[in-house]
């Protein structure tokens, strides 16, 4: 982005005599004078350009890089081509936020447009939105779309990430609607108990695909189970997955959401991150935010406009269906590069990688003491046994710049635990064999 170029006191007084005012205090002498400023603000001196330079450099040295990543739950250590960033930093497309006079902004548009063709190729269903906030959002946002006189109960699996349950009850609590957790049975969705579960006053049911344990749900077994009962099936997904899985489509979803960082997104404390929804056609007019379309001028040429935006901005506020205000327009145009420059043989490629390597992991780790949980397919995250005190096991991996699976239960009381790790394609044979080398050392010593 091009570098920041204040206004001198001159252009600044030209502007204020442009718009009719010949001082600051005239232009703000609409605002109480018992709530101005009567003193200049307590502020330090201001700094070089080298001393700011240093200071940054000294916030950035406390965080912790780690050079070896084998912990997922959520956000994904991936490679992202050169390409992504080099065509997303272009200052037309930072600047840019949310296309208020929409068909202006014709590029801005386009891109929202791609995005949304590129999600429905991924997924299978006719037609996807603006994108939302993060992939929890998307998934708690689903399940209103559901929501009908008579159909007010969601059933949600025991094997959805906690973050994205977390979201769903606070969405929930929020409008008044009962949210029951399908139990779950070794790992995946208790098939019987949500046939237990299924009657005429559940609206939908939510399954993540894989889940948060990595294994991979019978999709379409669930699919046509809830739809026997008349509800809706919501599937979360991982985007990396569906180069590998059967599609929501396939499964017989009715809604697709999922979290879409894997797409060329960095790792980052708090985001930005990008959720992503898709549905089939019957329900394309509850589907939250904006929805682009493609279509022609008066003179034949190709032209993008808002087909539909089902916010309280736009409609009547009892029709709302969402009050979402951002399209993540940076983060979809991001996800469209990475999609564009991958390709479906690229993004197969990520997905094979990923499960190949992850049980490879998995066999070694076994052999080093720390077997399997769960004893069922999975893609590239996966539940291993720890053989004594994990809090610590992960501490001590850390101190060779390992960042270790997720710590799932045994919290430091010495007690056998359990560990959720995670491979991608970043993730080398060699620095696969050291996490073994150095987790059998801490094996052999709990023996």
């Amino acid at each position: 982005m091009g570098n920041f170029i204040s206004t001198t006191r001159e252009e600044q007084l030209e502007m204020l005599q442009e718009i009719g005012y010949d001082s600051f205090q005239a232009l703000f002498a609409g605002i109480p004078k018992d709530v101005l400023l009567k003193e200049r603000l307590s502020l330090p001196e201001g700094c070089s350009e080298l001393e700011v330079s240093r200071i940054l450099a000294g916030l950035a040295a406390k965080n912790v890089v780690f050079p070896h990543i084998f912990r997922g739950a959520g956000a994904y250590h991936h490679y992202i081509p050169a390409i992504v960033k080099n065509v997303t930093a272009k200052e037309e497309f930072l600047t840019a936020y949310t296309p208020y006079q929409a068909e202006i902004s014709q590029g801005n548009l386009q891109s929202i447009f791609e995005f949304q063709s590129m999600i429905c190729e991924l997924t299978g269903l006719d037609a996807a939105n603006a994108s939302v906030y993060d992939g929890a959002t998307a998934a708690a946002e689903s399940l209103f779309m559901c929501i009908e006189r008579k159909r007010k109960k969601v059933l949600v699996s025991a094997t959805t990430p906690p973050e994205v349950l977390g979201t769903m009850k606070t969405y929930c609590y929020g409008r008044d609607t009962e949210l029951l957790i399908v139990p779950a049975k070794d790992g995946t969705t208790d098939q019987e108990a949500l046939a237990q579960m299924l009657d005429d006053s559940v609206a939908c049911f939510y399954v993540q695909q894989p889940n948060y344990y990595g294994l991979i749900e019978e999709a379409r077994t669930l699919g046509e189970l809830v739809h026997t009962h008349g509800a809706s099936y919501i599937m979360g997904c991982n985007p990396i997955a569906l180069a590998a899985l059967e599609t929501p489509a396939e499964c017989g979803a009715d809604i697709a959401v999922g979290e879409g960082q894997p797409l060329g997104m960095p790792l980052g404390f708090g985001g930005p991150y990008l959720g992503f929804m898709t549905a089939t056609k019957k329900m394309l007019r509850k589907l939250p935010g904006r929805i682009v379309g493609e279509t022609v001028d008066q003179e034949g040429r190709r032209g993008y406009v808002l087909t539909l935006q089902a916010r309280e901005q736009h409609i009547r506020r009892e029709k709302a269906g969402s009050n979402i205000c951002s399209n993540q327009a940076l983060c979809a145009l991001t996800a469209s590069v990475y999609l564009s420059a991958m390709g479906a043989e690229g993004l197969a490629q990520v997905a094979g990688l990923c499960t190949s390597k992850a049980h490879y992991l998995q066999q070694e780790l076994a052999a080093a003491g720390y077997p399997p949980v769960y004893q069922k397919p999975f893609f590239h995250e996966f539940v291993t046994e720890c053989p004594g005190d994990g809090a610590k096991v992960l501490k001590m991996l850390e101190q060779h710049g390992y960042l270790g699976g997720l710590l799932l239960s045994g919290n430091g009381t010495g007690a056998a635990s359990r560990i959720l790790w995670c491979v991608t394609e970043m993730n080398t044979k060699a620095e696969m064999d050291e996490l073994v080398r150095l987790l059998k050392e801490v094996a052999e010593g709990c023996n």
